[in-house]
């Protein structure tokens, strides 16, 4: 008795997956070391007429073996590889998707950078060197236009990791475009709160940098237009998409935004009631602040607005990441209050020892560093979490929930750290012979940080308790527990993806058909409506017949959900097995 083997298909073999990684990384290196030499080339074109001596000889040999060697090399084992590309499993291998990728963002990095670099220092140098950054960038955009070609390109384009692109280069113009606007905006702030002769010399005039942090700025700010509009990164949904806008454009954006409002503060508070430095040393810091404040809160802003547009757990995260951080920033204004406090009381005329307070100042300094972080952060926090409303009833999500126990864990974790220094300078200066500094001098400041952390782990626990005891308390009848839901729909999917997501908290995968099922359409056979042990289904009828969202999704539990629907008037539900 003979048996036939059984053929795997090409892409799912081990050997296959091992020939993809160690071809890819070949192609990378060659790639660069290509790069490389055709931008030393290029520079050495640029500076023409200066005499090759010395490292020269060098730097030129070891330029053409990387161009005229690596550069043939990289172009035929990138034929081959293309060439393989029209197959399914090779264009949907994920280390196809990783190659493209990685070279993407590094052409971008450095294409960008360089490109820059050269623009501003036309502006911002009496005599600018320009040319080597120019032949660094204006080689790495070509490698960066041939990458953008492959992924985008119909056939052959990666499958895998095909959001990575787009998302990264988004987020870094986002990043080099707020940077520097934050530097330009600091400069304008600076000359104008405490004057030019104090900032620069007169062979050094202030524009200069002004200007080429402008150049900065707009280069970053049309990176980040031509992937996010031009690119279509506004359009993508889920997964590291959601991830890096709740990253860059909420959590970083609202650091920036809080960090610089509360530094706006404490300049005021201690322009009022602080004045033991000169006005120029007072009003130092009130330029970067204003402007991180500035552009910090313009990107939060567009950001959460771009959030609302999308799913229900990403505006969820965005408003508790929002949450968290104004949290944060509140939890240590009430540690460092307490701490100067203390302080004070112990001793209105102390000096808080080095690095405690802001640049190192007195008790009043650090008390008025702490006011103004808790106001920043607590004005924010009770903006964006509405205690008042976090005790009626609502539905329970599992984004919350999650917030709440790390909100708490941390918060534990900072007390219990706490009360371990408290410990121990207590038994220091029980056990040792210390004769400077009372007892609250040595442990008022851990003892801030406990009463900060407990106050906040004994309000989120409360919160957390609250929500387990209504969840505990809600019917299971009417409760509605689904794992996934898969939407299949030819109209837009958005209006109804938002429906289930806020009715079942059930995240949504949008299946798009050619056209609509004709009226009086056959429903799935009562055979393909199979689920699960315990799983409460509708009536066999009711799955056939068309119905509202809310009235078809009523009593379903399944760990997947088909979900049939056009309009919110007209679905079919059927309850999968798992």
């Amino acid at each position: 008795m003979t048996t036939t083997p059984v053929r795997l298909p090409a892409g799912s073999t081990a050997q296959a997956k091992v020939r993809r990684l160690v071809v890819y990384v070949l192609l990378a290196a060659l790639v660069v070391i290509a790069a490389n030499g055709a931008a030393g080339l290029l520079e050495r074109a640029l500076t023409a007429g200066q005499l090759l001596a010395g490292e020269g000889i060098a730097g030129l040999a070891l330029s053409l073996a990387f161009a005229l060697v690596g550069g043939p090399l990289a172009a035929l084992l990138w034929w081959l590889v293309w060439r393989r590309l029209g197959a399914e499993t090779e264009r949907a291998a994920p280390s196809w998707g990783l190659y493209v990728s990685a070279l993407y963002t590094l052409s971008l990095l450095i294409s960008t950078t360089s490109l820059l670099a050269a623009a501003s220092s036309l502006v911002t140098e009496p005599q600018p060197q320009w040319r080597p950054p120019l032949a660094v960038g204006v080689t790495w955009f070509l490698v960066w236009v041939w990458h953008r070609w492959m992924w985008r390109h119909p056939a052959k384009g990666p499958l895998a990791l095909a959001q990575v692109p787009g998302v990264i280069g988004t987020t870094a113009g986002l990043a080099i475009g707020a940077g520097a606007a934050v530097a330009a905006l600091s400069g304008l702030f600076d000359v104008a709160l405490r004057g030019s002769m104090e900032l620069t010399g007169a062979a050094d005039p202030w524009w200069r940098a002004v200007l080429g942090n402008t150049v900065w700025a707009a280069g970053g700010a049309l990176v980040w237009w031509w992937h996010w509009f031009r690119g279509g990164a506004r359009r993508l949904r889920g997964g590291f998409a959601d991830v890096a806008l709740l990253l860059a454009g909420v959590l970083a954006a609202g650091l920036l935004a809080l960090g610089g409002a509360g530094t706006v503060l404490l300049v005021l508070l201690r322009l009022a009631f602080d004045r033991t430095e000169t006005l120029t040393g007072l009003l130092s810091p009130l330029g970067a602040a204003l402007a991180a404040t500035a552009v910090g809160a313009l990107v939060w802003r567009y950001h959460r607005a771009a959030a609302r547009g999308r799913s229900l757990r990403v505006r969820q995260a965005g408003t508790l990441i929002t949450s968290g951080v104004a949290l944060a920033a509140a939890a240590s204004g009430i540690g460092v209050v307490l701490n100067a406090a203390l302080s004070l009381a112990v001793s209105p005329l102390a000096e808080t020892p080095p690095g405690e307070g802001p640049g190192g100042g007195s008790a009043l300094t650090l008390l008025l560093g702490g006011i103004s972080s808790l106001f920043v952060g607590g004005l924010v926090w009770w903006l964006t979490w509405r205690p008042r409303e976090q005790h009626e009833t609502q539905g329970v999500t599992p984004g919350r929930r999650v917030y709440l126990v790390t909100v708490f864990g941390l918060s534990a974790a900072v007390a219990l750290a706490a009360l371990l220094v408290i410990g121990y300078r207590l038994f220091e200066l029980a056990l040792a012979d210390i004769t400077g500094g009372s007892v609250v001098d040595r442990i008022r400041a851990p003892l801030g940080w406990l009463v900060a952390a407990g106050l906040a782990s004994g309000y989120h626990f409360s919160v957390w308790r609250q929500d387990r005891t209504l969840k505990d308390s809600e019917a299971p009848a009417a409760r509605l527990r689904i794992g996934r839901i898969i939407l299949v729909t030819a109209a837009d999917p958005e209006p109804l993806r938002r429906i289930l997501e806020e009715q079942t908290g059930a995240p949504v995968t949008v299946w798009r058909r050619a056209g609509v099922f004709p009226s009086g359409a056959v429903a799935p056979a009562v055979a393909d409506v199979a689920a699960p042990p315990g799983a409460v289904l509708p009536a066999v009828a009711d799955v056939a017949a068309p119905r509202s969202l809310a009235g078809a999704l009523a009593g379903i539990s399944a760990p997947r959900v088909l979900v049939i629907a056009d309009t919110p008037d007209s679905a079919q539900v059927i309850a999968l097995r798992d």
